[in-house]
């Protein structure tokens, strides 16, 4: 790359950030905008990296992304509700004269986000931070998958189901259906298809016929949006055997002695 050869003035720092939605946002530190592989990396000068480190170690890469919210694509409303959680990030440096060749500086997902006096700190997490994760799970009297997840194994046909909300007070939505049985929606998650919240999902603590309860106030006015409501588990065994009869896949230990044992009896 001739580019790279001279006194580095033409080089310039490019974000393309992906969100779990599909949005695609194209950002560069150049002072203008630049077209790249059919997508517009906005001007956002402000916009800097931490020091990028490169190894082939198992230890976690991370860095640090220091800007100024000035793109209308990023709002700082978006981010406090969680629109760019999770999104996958690919800094490259390329040469804005004649954009096109790139060299790859990290790539990663969105970890935390701080926000103050409208500028934006992001953590950008590599994949080796995988590997922070617990290596084996701890036991637990309930179940430790996700209903209908791959180690669940029950089938979610039919278990998701539309409705539309009538009203919304505090963390209590009304809807124009009611459930199939009580408290079928509790545990489950509630998925916005309309509205200022489309896109965004919230986990639902109970349900009680045509009401569920989430566990957080929805982020904005949600009244005439269209939702999906997806069943729930409270992963007892006794909900597994009775409800779903997969006994057979249930992820925990129900008759395992606790740290309690010896206080059950009298006079222990």
């Amino acid at each position: 790359m001739s580019w790279l050869e001279g006194m580095l003035t033409t080089v310039t720092l490019c974000w393309r950030i992906e969100r779990r939605d599909g949005v695609t946002l194209g950002l560069t530190a150049h002072d203008r905008d630049l077209l790249i592989d059919g997508l517009l990396y906005r001007a956002a000068p402000g916009m800097t990296p931490s020091a990028v480190e490169r190894s082939a170690s198992l230890e976690a890469d991370s860095m640090d992304v220091h800007g100024v919210l000035a793109s209308d694509a990023i709002a700082e409303i978006d981010l406090l509700a969680g629109r760019w959680d999770g999104a996958r990030v690919s800094l490259f440096a390329t040469d804005w004269t004649a954009p096109g060749a790139r060299v790859p500086l990290g790539e990663g997902t969105i970890g935390a986000i701080e926000t103050q006096d409208g500028a934006i700190t992001a953590e950008l997490r590599g994949r080796t931070a995988a590997f922070d994760a617990p290596v084996a799970e701890a036991t637990s009297p309930d179940c430790r998958a996700q209903l209908g997840d791959a180690r669940c194994r029950v089938a979610m046909a039919g278990r998701r189901r539309f409705a539309r909300v009538l009203a919304v007070d505090d963390a209590e939505v009304r809807l124009d259906r009611a459930e199939p049985i009580a408290n079928a929606y509790g545990g489950g998650r509630l998925r916005w298809f309309g509205g200022a919240n489309s896109g965004l999902e919230d986990a639902i603590a109970v349900s009680d016929g045509d009401r569920v309860t989430l566990r957080r106030p929805p982020r904005f006015d949600g009244v005439g949006a269209l939702v999906e409501l997806i069943e729930g588990c409270d992963g007892r065994f006794e909900t597994c055997v009775d409800r779903f009869g997969n006994a057979a896949n249930f992820r925990g230990e129900p008759y395992l002695p606790g740290t309690d044992l010896l206080t059950r009896y009298p006079g222990a």
